[in-house]
């Protein structure tokens, strides 16, 4: 395929890269960063876009991905994907997609999960919403790119995915944080800590597999002193889109709403800004009961 990619920062540049290696003639275009090697650079979003079978974009925010969208869409030939690959508000997803439809585009929102390794890797997961022949185009993509893709229903169902997920992981952190923090004003040794939690039922991805505890569990951020695999403001910037998401359809998470609250406090008050998520353990452990 012809593939115009839009947005080529961390993640974006690998993912392109892992299109040209495959074979596909990939046209990219970023404000700021260069283009991966074998990637053709494009005067801008438009030429990007041209004439292209796909059009991925991985950008900052909903009003950036809307910006774009209306840079490109009368550029774009009929019957093109636009495949934005951002995590951004449910309403700009659909929004986006509204306006690709009235000119004879397929529109797919497919957030994804792996963070930058997995993008690299081309192991990310992709969770996408749209119309069913604009997932089928783009399956071939997705199996490059990663290494499981899920059609989540119509336009938007990916991004409603993606924070689902993620309220999940920052509320299950939160609570394995706070768990180790007890247990260690309690005497209770970190490594039986971990032994006993990761084969009982409180069991967690958040345990098992990113433990926040130095030098227990698999290799994880917190053995590198929380140099990011998944950043504090990544996963606030997440919270608040599940918080928007849940005022605009009424429903009750006050458990998200908690989780959002302390990582505000802890990225934009604290010491939490540029670490991994998982660094909430030393904020729990260096504080007193508020």
């Amino acid at each position: 395929m012809k593939i115009g990619f839009i947005g080529l920062g961390n993640m974006g540049a690998p993912m392109a890269a892992n299109l040209v290696a495959a074979g596909h003639e990939v046209w990219g275009f970023d404000m700021a960063a260069p283009c991966p090697e074998g990637v053709q650079a494009a005067s801008g979003a438009p030429q990007a876009a041209e004439g292209a079978d796909v059009v991925i974009t991985m950008l900052p925010n909903g009003a950036i991905l809307r910006a774009v969208a209306g840079e490109i869409i009368a550029h774009m030939s009929p019957g093109a994907v636009l495949l934005d690959c951002s995590t951004v508000d449910v309403q700009s997803a659909r929004d986006v997609a509204e306006i690709a439809a009235k000119s004879g585009l397929m529109a797919m929102d497919a957030p994804v999960s792996g963070g930058v390794g997995g993008a690299a890797a081309g192991t990310l997961t992709f969770m996408a919403g749209g119309p069913e022949d604009g997932f089928a185009k783009v399956a071939p993509l997705f199996e490059i790119m990663g290494q499981k893709a899920v059609h989540c229903g119509p336009s938007g169902n990916g991004q409603a995915a993606k924070i689902c997920n993620n309220m999940i992981l920052g509320v299950t952190m939160i609570g394995t944080c706070e768990a180790f923090a007890l247990a260690d004003k309690l005497g209770l040794d970190r490594q039986k800590m971990f032994d006993v939690v990761s084969t009982s039922s409180g069991y967690s991805w958040s345990m098992n597999a990113y433990c926040p505890a130095p030098g227990v569990g698999p290799q994880s951020p917190a053995d590198n002193d929380y140099t990011p695999g998944f950043a504090a403001d990544l996963m606030l910037k997440d919270l608040r889109l599940s918080q928007q998401a849940a005022q605009a359809v009424d429903a009750d998470t006050p458990m998200g709403q908690a989780a959002t609250a302390l990582y505000q406090s802890f990225v934009e008050e604290e010491d939490g800004a540029g670490k991994d998520f998982s660094a909430m353990l030393p904020r729990f452990t260096s504080r007193r009961r508020m």
